[in-house]
């Protein structure tokens, strides 16, 4: 399935189930690596607007860029009262922004997604000098606890290409050659989530990789995700850790 087309079934699970960033996240960016109130950044990959809206509210200007149509909308209905918001139609290897446009650029989840080559020459025509890309993940811990485990081997088994499309699966190989000579750092924080057991179906199903209703695993999928929550719920509750992991410099 075209990339950029993935997640148009999905949106509503995405919008209420998909985690958002810590509040130290948010922090490192605007104490550490300068993110400002007059900065302009692109948001490339910028999706339901998740990462977009926590910018908006500390009132930088934010050039949102997401090439699924359904989660552009989604974003526009979410974020259309801030006033230094602009929703854009475009990719991250076509931005149609202007040249050196932007102070920072972002992508919260999204940069595995990118054909790497064309979207390096892109981001290197709309910064402006000195401006840097902020990679963002908030990286599932698989071995945290027993749940995890398990959830994970689920995934590995019944989900259609979880193997293949794994943002995991990015390394040190591809952002040694994405970022400039320079290098890049790297900042990790704690995040997580907790979640009855429709919480969390919904967080399987906002998953590019999950069966949908009709598929083959459909069923299977369910049926053992609901064996997973009642051995290991606590309270009616399960928990999702994650590292949230910002990797940042220039191209």
């Amino acid at each position: 399935m075209d990339s950029k087309k993935r997640f148009s079934n999905r949106v509503e699970n995405y919008v209420k189930y998909r985690p958002s960033y810590p509040k130290k996240a948010l922090d490192f960016c605007y104490e550490e690596l300068g993110f400002k109130q007059d900065s302009v950044i692109a948001d490339v990959g910028s999706g339901t607007g998740i990462f977009t809206k926590l910018l908006l509210e500390r009132e930088s200007k934010v050039l949102s860029v997401e090439p699924n149509q359904e989660m552009r909308e989604a974003a526009e209905k979410l974020l259309e009262s801030y006033e230094n918001y602009t929703s854009i139609s475009g990719s991250a290897e076509n931005t149609s922004l202007p040249d050196h446009a932007v102070d920072f650029i972002v992508s919260a989840q999204a940069f595995h997604w990118f054909d790497l080559q064309k979207t390096k020459k892109e981001f290197e025509r709309i910064l402006k000098p000195d401006g840097e890309v902020v990679l963002i993940w908030n990286n599932r811990l698989t071995e945290e606890s027993d749940f995890l485990i398990e959830y994970d081997r689920l995934l590995k088994t019944y989900a259609n290409d979880y193997n293949e499309i794994n943002h995991q699966n990015i390394g040190e190989q591809e952002f040694s050659t994405f970022f400039n000579h320079q290098g890049y750092k790297v900042f990790t924080c704690p995040n997580y989530q907790l979640f009855n057991f429709e919480q969390l179906k919904g967080r399987l199903l906002s998953s590019s990789y999950s069966p949908t209703p009709g598929d083959q695993n459909y069923e299977i999928i369910m049926g053992k995700l609901q064996a997973l929550f009642d051995l290991y719920n606590e309270n009616g509750k399960v928990t999702f850790r994650y590292n949230t992991e910002i990797y940042y410099g220039g191209v």
